[in-house]
């Protein structure tokens, strides 16, 4: 076996590969699973214990040989400049390579949490399968409230004694953890994830995104909810946008309204989206209704405060003039690739 050792340990010294051909026949013949080292080692183990006290030192100092002559030989082909004989024609233009971008969703998501942090708003998250008194019974929703059928609730376990198990419909339920665990003031956005079963369509989606927010404090009025909503609405869509409040019900907010802006698709001559009116609903709002901040141990009579909720897909859809929302969900490279100058 030394014979050997010392035949192949020659031969390595004297092998010149031209070209990464004979460097790669070089490997396999040496260093393969099937190779000269491999098969040294497996003679080894039928040695003497003698022959192996010898042998183990020889036969590791010649596989290191072998491993650092293809590894200084690889080096060297790596190192060697392109030839004009090469296959390769330098004269071509490059490749490229893609790049990144955001997801239409996430730039508007980051916009909106970035206005609402220069009025001091903080981002609170919460779970997405909720409990229905986190869900529905903390937030003033009475037990025939249609938003609790079948029909708009992905409902996970229903159990009449210890309260359903569902799908968040919306984000207010982080207000009610927020007010449970703390006391005022509080002043927040919850983005995230909700789920309500709804027919897909170029309006509607059954998981969507939306932004709910809170401002609790002593002293806070209706004319506070305005002016932040407004203000919003003006540093998201420009200073030209028209903004028009209607009254409406929500069961966690008294009185309610929902906010409509001037529609930036159509510039108010009439469109899909806005259903031909000029305007388009982007949220609704009200002040806390003391019961929920009853129901959350807050003293409804020294403090009060507003409460709002929009679908991120709704106001995505008006800044970049997108009239289906579908498309978000569907990762159409060719729809995707129009966000590339928004970059990572």
């Amino acid at each position: 076996m030394q014979q050997r050792i010392d035949q192949y340990t020659e031969e390595i010294k004297s092998v010149n590969p031209k070209n990464t051909e004979e460097l790669e026949a070089f490997r396999i013949k040496y260093l393969g699973s099937k190779g000269i080292v491999k098969t040294l080692f497996e003679d080894f183990k039928m040695a003497s214990s003698e022959d192996k006290r010898v042998l183990g030192k020889v036969l590791n100092e010649f596989k290191n040989l072998a491993e650092q002559k293809y590894q200084t030989l690889k080096e060297t082909f790596d190192l060697q400049p392109v030839t004009t004989n090469s296959q390769l024609d330098l004269t071509l233009p490059g490749e490229g390579f893609q790049i990144g971008a955001r997801h239409p969703l996430n730039l508007v998501r980051k916009e909106i949490i970035e206005i609402f942090k220069k009025l001091g708003f903080i981002v609170a998250e919460g779970p997405e399968i909720e409990d229905d008194w986190h869900n529905f019974s903390a937030l003033n929703f009475p037990p025939e409230h249609p938003a609790r059928d079948m029909q708009d609730t992905f409902f996970i376990k229903k159990d009449t004694e210890k309260g359903d198990i569902a799908l968040r419909t919306h984000t207010s339920s982080v207000q009610v953890r927020m007010m449970e665990n703390g006391q005022p003031p509080f002043r927040a956005i919850m983005p995230g994830r909700v789920y309500r079963d709804e027919a897909i369509s170029a309006r509607a989606q059954c998981c969507f995104h939306r932004r709910a927010g809170l401002y609790i404090e002593e002293h806070v009025s209706c004319a506070d909810l305005k002016q932040t909503l407004f203000y919003f609405v003006q540093e998201l869509f420009g200073e030209g946008t028209k903004v028009r409040f209607r009254p409406s019900y929500f069961p966690f907010t008294e009185p309610s309204a929902e906010m409509d802006i001037s529609c930036t698709i159509c510039k108010g001559e009439g469109c899909q989206m806005c259903k031909y009116s000029g305007w388009v609903e982007i949220l609704g709002c009200g002040m806390v209704d003391p019961n929920v901040l009853e129901n959350c141990e807050i003293d409804s009579k020294k403090y009060s405060g507003f409460a709002f909720g929009m679908g991120i897909e709704r106001i995505t859809n008006l800044k970049y003039q997108i009239k289906d929302l579908r498309l978000f969900s569907e990762n159409d490279i060719r729809f995707l690739k129009q966000f590339q100058t928004e970059l990572i």
